[in-house]
């Protein structure tokens, strides 16, 4: 988890990268985490923003 918005918005895009997988940036309280889409469950985060490797970021929320 990070506190800083744009460190876990680089992460999330080279996550994307290397996985060459969709990941979501998601915030949870007041920290931000980076996961691949398939695997986020549950309505505790909000989700901000979706990277998807062939086609970059979109703002979801």
């Amino acid at each position: 988890m990070a506190h800083d918005l744009s460190l876990a918005q680089n992460h999330a895009f080279n996550l994307a990268r290397t996985l060459m997988i969709p990941v979501v940036l998601f915030q949870t309280g007041s920290e931000y985490g980076v996961m691949p889409a398939e695997e986020l469950e549950g309505d505790e985060v909000v989700i901000l923003f979706e990277y998807d490797p062939y086609e970059g970021a979109r703002a979801v929320h």
